[in-house]
């Protein structure tokens, strides 16, 4: 019995033993994950001296003058030419237009004036604002034609009128919206008064007009810019009804009929065609349109989208929401100074004409400071010779530069190789830096390969804009981690300016961008960095996703000497610590 007893005291000892040692064993593990979790890192936030602070953006104005996100104040948007605004908000002065016929609507007689009119025009405007500004007379002026037709044209200052401005989702100026029987949409034609004028006589009115006189006839051709004409079997019935419902597809022109064969003939179709026929007219070069396609709503829109810009369309604030609305997207622009606009526009209308309905020409006067320079500076066209560039239109932005003279035939093979997808995209770069040995890399368009790309880093970069107050707020933060980080081999941290240097794998959704590049996976998309911006945000975040692992030695405090010493001793410490105090 006493040696049973025995035995289960040795075997308690025993277990408990083993329980200990592995308690203690697993503790020792919690402990040292706890110490590598809570790394002191205090070091990496130490204030530096001003003089050891290297900054990479030079002449920044302050970044308190910028708002948190880079917005057009007057919410004007010209399209994908993302960024552009020609027109800049000069001090207000008031324009003499007369502006008898534009009723002026308060939060009191809002919704009178409303009530009691069929149709209702209604700009929100703010005095200061240059797009309502140049506006004015073309509002005015339609004002007076349309008052005819008992159509109100209105305006509202959003300025003052905030609780009207709130209640109708005003964003920027100007703002206009048609009112029919009380409801409203958005108004989305151009911004002249015949635009205005046909847009709204489209959404009142039938849709097709009938001529049936050679007066009529002379008359339309006369005082219109582009005409649509119908040449039909029937004024009524299916024919006209699929050439209404496909002018209401077409906000910016106006849609005719008619049955009469000399009225026909006068629009320049055989009298004897078979019906039905159409034509589209234009007064320019190309003057002469046919449509041969099937005489139903969607083949007749299509014709007259594609054919009613002209063969080259001049880059202005006017045309530019035409380009952009157009069905055809890819667009080939020639960018040149006004000086050699005689000499090459007409070369470019001569290639343009084997393009028509695949390509939209435009030409961009690249010297004009108000419309042509911000868009030559959006594509990366600095120098004043001609140039020729392909624009995809569409999401992803691709640019082709043309290569070559511009002549008839080069601007031919370039179209054509480019409708086939067979250029090479062109990316804006500054030039490659000849020194590229500091702490933060600099990386433009011609060396993002080479650095980011390089399997053997992981490499974070920002892409930054130098007028970005958030970028200019970062970068202390940012040179401070790439000083601490300067030692380890494996990790690369750069910069770019977004707004002169382009990489198809380095897409940038505002500014600052930051992205991670991990080495060993270059073929994936980068890792899009949200993080507190701190120099130990950053660099936990590193620590994280980096391929290769790495560590960061803390660096020793140089114990200063009691003793004055002699000189010598003394700059020796000195030394030392600053190299230690950079690390």
């Amino acid at each position: 019995m006493l040696n049973h007893k025995r035995l289960v005291v040795l075997l308690s000892l025993t277990t408990l033993l083993f329980l200990s040692s592995l308690s203690l064993t697993f503790c020792d593990k919690i402990s040292k994950n706890d110490i590598e979790d809570d790394e002191d890192l205090s070091f990496l936030e130490e204030p530096e001296d001003a003089s050891t602070t290297h900054h990479g953006h030079a002449n920044y104005p302050d970044p308190d003058n910028f708002d948190e996100e880079d917005e057009d104040d007057d919410g004007d948007d010209v399209g994908d030419f993302s960024g552009y605004d020609p027109q800049s908000e000069d001090e207000f002065n008031d324009p003499e237009v007369d502006e008898k016929d534009v009723v002026v609507l308060i939060e009191r007689n809002f919704t009178t004036v409303i009530e009691n009119n069929q149709f209702v025009l209604v700009e929100f405007y703010a005095p200061w604002c240059g797009h309502c500004q140049a506006l004015a007379p073309e509002y005015a002026a339609a004002a007076t034609e349309l008052k005819k037709d008992g159509v109100v044209l209105a305006k509202v200052d959003a300025s003052l009128e905030n609780e009207l401005a709130h209640e109708y989702d005003v964003q920027g100026f100007p703002t206009i919206y048609f009112f029919v029987d009380g409801v409203h949409k958005p108004y989305s034609g151009q911004r002249t008064k015949d635009a205005i004028v046909t847009w709204i006589k489209k959404k009142i009115g039938p849709g097709v007009y009938n001529i049936t006189t050679l007066d009529d006839a002379e008359r339309v051709l006369t005082s219109e810019t582009t005409v649509v004409l119908g040449f039909l079997n029937s004024l009524v019935g299916a024919e006209s009804d699929e050439l209404a419902a496909a002018s209401k597809l077409e906000d910016g022109v106006n849609f005719y009929q008619t049955v009469i064969p000399n009225v026909a003939k006068l629009f320049h179709i055989d009298p004897n065609v078979t019906r039905p026929a159409l034509v589209l007219l234009k007064k320019e070069e190309e003057k002469l349109n046919h449509f041969d396609g099937q005489f139903v709503k969607a083949a007749i829109a299509n014709f007259v989208s594609s054919s009613k810009l002209p063969l080259v369309t001049t880059f202005t604030r006017e045309s530019a929401p035409v380009i952009f609305e157009s069905p055809i997207k890819k667009q080939l622009l020639l960018f040149v100074t006004k000086k050699d606009t005689a000499k090459f526009i007409h070369v470019f209308q001569e290639a343009s004409k084997i393009f028509k309905g695949k390509l939209i020409f435009v030409h961009v006067e690249m010297d004009n400071e108000e419309v042509g320079k911000p868009v030559a500076d959006y594509f990366g066209i600095s120098k004043k010779t001609p140039k020729v560039l392909a624009f995809t239109g569409s999401d992803d932005g691709r640019k082709f530069l043309l290569d070559g003279e511009v002549t008839v035939d080069n601007i031919k093979a370039f179209g054509e190789d480019f409708l086939e997808d067979k250029l090479k995209p062109f990316l804006k770069s500054d030039p490659i830096p000849e020194s590229n040995n500091g702490d933060l890399k600099i990386v433009v368009g011609n060396n993002f390969d080479e650095i980011v790309l390089d399997e053997s880093k992981d490499v974070l970069i920002e892409i930054y804009a130098p007028w970005c107050g958030h970028c200019q707020a970062l970068e202390p933060t940012y040179n401070k981690l790439a000083k601490h980080l300067r030692s380890i081999d494996s990790i690369v941290i750069a910069k770019m300016d977004g707004t002169t240097n382009e990489h198809p794998r380095a897409k940038s959704d505002g500014f600052p961008t930051l992205l991670f590049y991990p080495a060993g996976k270059k073929s994936s998309d980068p890792i899009t960095v949200n993080v507190d911006r701190t120099v130990v945000a950053f660099y936990k975040f590193l620590k994280k996703h980096a391929s290769i692992p790495f560590q960061l030695q803390k660096p020793t405090s140089t114990t200063k000497t009691e003793n004055s010493g002699n000189s010598d001793i003394k700059e020796s410490q000195s030394s030392s610590t600053e190299v230690k105090d950079e690390l």
